[in-house]
């Protein structure tokens, strides 16, 4: 009895190591999740004795947040809404952060070291104008007060407590307020500003009750243009309208006066049109062209004299308080792969308080600002530090010559992302490279199991970790059988590519776009898309995948086409193309040459057909499936969708044996008085369908309508097609549409009276689920449907397969026009959704999921069988074996179901799925402000081990369990022996 009660003890714990094990890893060891803030457009230091040091900074992605100024790592951040736009920041009392957003409407103060509000305050007023704010050097009767110019109103808001306390309305219609200024202590505020573009207006008001002491104006012949640059508390200077002539006003003691300079008087050998930038250093300000930056000092009363120029790339800052009465500001420019960082006085431009040269990396591409801060050295000397944002929207901190630390920051506004395959190991080279002897890795098993049986001390809990660490293969750079280590390719906004390693995050190269880079003959580059364009599997050993990278020069869809193709193992740009047409489309074909190049369709403007690469073999493969290319347009604007086909090579005067006319085959108008089109969906090229037939509980057999040119499309009414709520259930509908995008035929329309976007689909195999907002009942609901092919019915006849009359093996085609039947059903959900997306399997064996962003930013799994249309509230048996769930009103939200578990994706964009070699398990990546990534297995790991299952104590527990056998049959024998003796 004791030997059985010990057997059942330890295998009782040994069976709880894999579980603790496998919990752990889903956790832990599977996920990681990265945490950015994006451009930082404004930025603001604090670096007092008491306290940490710590940067605020807002960003073009509507975000406040602090970083730790010694390593960078996020304190707390806020990001407000898409509308919130971050206009002004600063500090306030050394505790608080104040921040205006919104046109200038709402002002907040938040508590410095935990980035708690504070208070908010509403700042209304009679028009649009643009938002100012002034905070230093601003006190009134001891009280710390904020100044505010915002909607053609100035306000005067307390500290404290966010009491305005008086406010002051500017209410003439054609006044543009550019500049607030209150002289350092002086108890009044100037308001500057421009009436009609040509008459300059100073406003001078009482600090303490908002009273106007002085209104003073003056005409000017011309018209100004731009802003104003203040380069002094009593002087500003503004270009006029054609930018050559250059106005220095001044109103000291409320009188003004003004002065003008021909711009080519300091700029005889710069051609190009003359931009103030702002400096804000008292006395200086400079001027920007296209070949040159200059300097320029005001002196005397309104004479200007230029004091540098150069020609090389330069970013000012702004200016730095570093003692009474003087000012600082710093410099950086470009020479090669290196930065110059000069740190002057304001009142000396001759003399350099600080110059630095520092090697640079020249992905990160040319400095777009800087910030700078002061500290007082040992010797009592000023060193300074620098805050620079780069092209690639990137973060570094710069001292001593060196950078401190650096932040990957655009890879907040990742536009779109693939995936590639690492290299293939190479023959001779051990895939798990043995790193631990024996005696180590018996010592590495015994230490688990004392984890297992909580006798581990913490000095053995940081041995297993540090152990698990070192020998796991998931950061390593070559491909494992499963299909879990891959490289993620990224492309930002800024058009720069990244290569994130699937394993750990981390960044195995970075790229920044050389031919997307503003030239001459590409001043406005906006990267599109990226494509797979070589995966080899014939020759994985000799080739190197590689992505295509679409873009063009200018926000238009007629603007030229820019194409880049990148190396996704090293992340060089091996080749770049600028085209001689537009992009407005791009189509990949399921075709590749013998080099395993994809072919891709480019449609410009005009609707002609593009065949890349432009290579013999590629047109002869082309060529050949001719017959069979077809492809749609979406216009939103206009409610029209159109089909087209090849008709024959372009009839341009230029020959081009790779271009294509195209011929309209079918289109359908949308009544714009009654539809408007906001959401068009499709199923993913690289979706697996395991089989075409569905077996239902009375042992029929349904068919699957397959096809790859299904489109989804969702309209509104265009009245409900602003913000939820806007609208009435009476003026608002929602009508669904599903389409053969060949043949134009409309396979389904159904509509939802009272209903109203955002509409966010997935299509997927023959359904789409797609969520929007039902007016009527106040809920988000959640609609599936479900398409099936009649015209198969009589293959479920056994005696014709038999004899061979079935059609299983006849070619499909799109014109055959099908019998289809549609089964929906419509459920109530909790949330507003983000984004949304479905697992992906290499077979298609495993259950479908749907992966659902939620507003709160994060990822729920739900099981696809909470939607099937033949759900019923009183299932039968049968129906019940199938798995066919009881019919609920709403839709479960399983705490457990969240696959982000605790983390939040803020600014959640999109849900990326991708199948591994593995057929339970998925690869999820989703991204926003954030990256998140893990493996999820819908139908749980049912065919592996975890990563750190235990041999050793399933080879122990073996042993001891035969021990135990054979010691059992030995008592047992002797027992059987004694009683016959007896």
């Amino acid at each position: 009895m004791a030997i059985m009660s010990f057997i059942f003890v330890f295998f009782f714990f040994s069976s709880l190591q894999p579980i603790l094990s496998l919990y752990e890893d889903q956790v832990g060891l599977m996920d990681w999740h990265q945490q950015y803030i994006g451009k930082v457009k404004q930025a603001v230091f604090h670096t007092h004795k008491t306290g940490r040091k710590r940067v605020v900074a807002s960003t073009e992605q509507n975000i406040i947040a602090t970083l730790d100024l010694r390593r960078g790592e996020i304190f707390w951040r806020h990001v407000l809404g898409p509308n919130d736009v971050v206009d002004g920041i600063d500090i306030a009392l050394g505790k608080y952060v104040i921040t205006l957003s919104s046109g200038g409407s709402i002002l907040r103060a938040w508590n410095l070291p935990d980035g708690q509000m504070v208070w908010e305050s509403s700042l209304h007023g009679p028009k649009h104008s643009k938002p100012l704010l002034l905070t230093r050097n601003l006190i009134i009767e001891k009280d710390n007060v904020l100044i505010v110019f915002s909607n053609g109103r100035l306000n005067a808001v307390s500290c404290i407590d966010g009491e305005v306390l008086w406010k002051k309305d500017f209410e003439e219609e054609s006044l543009e307020v550019q500049q607030v200024i209150q002289p350092p202590g002086s108890g009044f505020i100037y308001v500057l500003g421009f009436a009609a573009s040509s008459q300059f207006e100073m406003y001078k008001i009482n600090a303490k009750n908002g009273e106007l002491l002085k209104h003073e104006s003056t005409a000017f012949s011309g018209r100004f243009t731009g802003e104003v640059s203040l380069v002094s508390s009593e002087t500003v200077v503004a270009l006029d309208s054609t930018g050559s002539i250059l106005l220095t006003i001044s109103f000291h003691n409320g009188k003004i006066s003004s002065q003008q300079t021909p711009v080519s008087n300091l700029l005889e050998d710069s051609p190009g049109l003359a931009v103030i930038i702002h400096p804000s250093v008292t006395g200086i300000f400079a001027i920007k062209t296209d070949a040159a930056t200059i300097f320029i000092r005001v002196i005397g009363e309104g004479k200007l004299e230029v004091v540098e120029k150069t020609n090389h790339e330069t970013v000012v800052s702004d200016a730095l308080s570093i003692s009474e009465g003087q000012q600082a500001f710093a410099l950086v420019q470009h020479a090669g792969s290196s930065i110059h960082l000069t740190v002057k006085p304001a009142h000396d431009w001759d003399s350099n308080l600080l110059k630095e040269s520092i090697k640079m990396d020249q992905q990160r591409g040319f400095v777009h600002k800087v910030f700078i801060n002061n500290y007082i050295r040992t010797d009592r000397s000023h060193g300074f530090r620098a805050l620079i944002v780069m092209e690639d929207h990137s973060l570094l901190l710069l001292q001593q010559g060196a950078i401190v630390w650096s932040r990957e920051d655009g890879l907040a506004s990742i536009i779109d992302v693939t995936t590639s395959e690492l290299p293939v190991e190479k023959a001779g080279v051990s895939v798990a490279k043995v790193e631990l002897n024996l005696f180590e890795w018996l010592k590495g098993h015994v230490l688990k199991l004392k984890g297992t049986l909580m006798l581990a001390t913490p000095e053995d809990i940081a041995a297993i970790q540090h152990m698990r660490l070192k020998s796991s293969e998931k950061s390593k750079m070559t491909r494992d059988h499963n299909g879990f280590r891959k490289l993620l390719i990224a492309l930002t906004r800024a058009g720069k590519l990244f290569g994130l390693h699937t394993g750990d995050g981390r960044i195995v190269w970075s790229h920044l776009l050389q031919s997307l880079h503003k030239s001459e003959s590409c001043r406005q580059p906006i990267v599109l898309n990226l494509y797979q364009w070589q995966v080899p599997h014939h020759h994985a050993l000799d080739e190197n995948p590689s992505v295509l990278v679409v873009g063009r020069c200018g926000p238009s869809s007629d603007a030229l086409g820019v194409l880049s193709l990148v190396d996704s193992y090293t992340g060089k740009e091996f080749s770049s193309l600028s085209l001689v047409h537009s992009v407005a489309q791009v189509i990949p074909l399921p075709y590749t040459d013998s080099t395993e190049q994809r072919l891709h369709l480019l449609i410009d403007a005009d609707k002609h057909a593009h065949l890349y690469p432009k290579t013999p073999e590629a047109i002869d493969s082309f060529q050949s499936e001719f017959s069979n290319v077809y492809w749609y347009s979406v216009d939103d604007d206009n409610g029209i969708i159109k089909g087209y086909a090849l008709k024959t090579k372009c009839s341009s005067n230029v020959a081009d044996e790779f271009c294509f006319d195209s011929r309209e085959l079918w289109s359908i108008v949308l009544p714009s008085e009654s539809e408007k089109i906001i959401t068009t969906a499709t199923r993913k090229l690289n979706e697996a369908v395991h089989t075409q037939a569905k077996l239902i509980a009375d042992q029929d057999v349904m068919y699957k309508y397959i096809s790859s040119n299904l489109l989804f499309v969702a309209t509104v009414a265009p009245k409900a097609s602003g913000e939820i709520g806007s609208v009435t259930p009476e003026e608002s509908w929602l009508v669904v549409y599903l389409i053969d995008t060949v043949t134009g035929r409309v396979l389904h329309r159904m509509t939802h009276h009272g209903s109203q976007g955002p509409v966010q689909a997935v299509l997927s195999e023959n359904w789409v689920v797609y969520h929007y907002f039902n007016l009527r009942a106040h809920r988000y609901e959640m609609s599936v449907i479900e398409i099936y092919d009649q015209s198969r019915a009589d293959n479920k006849d056994v005696w014709k397969l038999v004899v061979g009359n079935h059609n299983l093996t006849s070619p499909v085609s799109s014109y055959s026009r099908a019998e289809v039947i549609t089964k929906s059903q419509s459920y109530f959900f909790t949330h507003s959704l983000k984004a949304i997306a479905v697992t992906l399997t290499v077979k298609g064996i495993t259950s479908k999921q749907l992966l659902i962003g939620t507003i709160g930013d994060q990822v729920l799994a739900l099981d696809k069988r909470f939607l099937d249309p033949r759900r019923s509230v009183n299932p039968t048996q049968a129906e019940r074996e199938e798995g066919i769930i009881p019919l609920t009103d709403s839709l479960p939200i399983i705490p457990q179901s969240y696959i982000t578990h605790s983390l939040r994706v803020e600014g959640l964009q999109s849900i990326i799925t991708v199948a591994a070699k593995l057929e339970s398990t998925t690869l999820v990546f989703a991204h926003g402000l954030d990256l998140f990534f893990t493996h999820y297995a819908p139908s749980r790991t049912y065919d592996s081990l975890t990563e750190d299952f235990s041999y050793a104590l399933l080879l122990i527990t073996i042993v001891v369990l035969v021990a135990a056998i054979f010691v059992t049959w030995i008592l047992s024998q002797r027992k059987e022996l004694q009683d016959r003796w007896r």
